[in-house]
C-alpha cells in the first residue's frame, strides 16, 4: 500500500471518529428508541474507525519493517561509512544539547 492510502485511511479515521463524536453528544440528550439507534451508531462508527486504524498501523509496521531492513543492509555492506555517519550524527547533537 502506498503513502497516499495510509494517510487517506488516516484522514478517513478522523472522520468517523468526529461523527462518532457527534452522535454521543446527540445520543446524550435522546432518549428510548432513538438512544437505542444513536447507540448503535456509535458502536459501528467505533467499529469501523478501529478498522481503518488497524490497517493505517499494517501499513506503517510494514514500512518500518523495510527501512529497517534497508538500513540493516546499507551498514553491513558499508560498515565503516555507518560509523562516520553515526558519529557525524552524534557530534551534531552534542553541540545542540550544548548550546543550551
Amino acid at each position: 500500500m502506498t503513502e497516499t492510502t495510509s494517510s487517506t485511511l488516516l484522514d478517513e479515521s478522523q472522520d468517523i471518529l468526529h461523527k462518532t463524536e457527534k452522535l454521543i453528544i446527540d445520543a446524550a440528550a435522546a432518549t428510548g428508541k432513538e438512544a437505542e439507534i444513536l447507540q448503535a451508531r456509535i458502536i459501528a462508527g467505533l467499529r469501523e474507525a478501529k478498522e481503518r486504524l488497524s490497517s493505517a498501523e499494517e501499513i506503517a509496521v510494514e514500512k518500518a519493517k523495510a527501512a529497517a531492513k534497508v538500513t540493516d543492509q546499507y551498514v553491513h555492506e558499508n560498515p565503516w561509512k555507518a560509523i562516520g555517519i553515526g558519529a557525524a550524527v552524534g557530534v551534531v547533537v552534542g553541540m545542540l544539547i550544548a548550546r543550551r
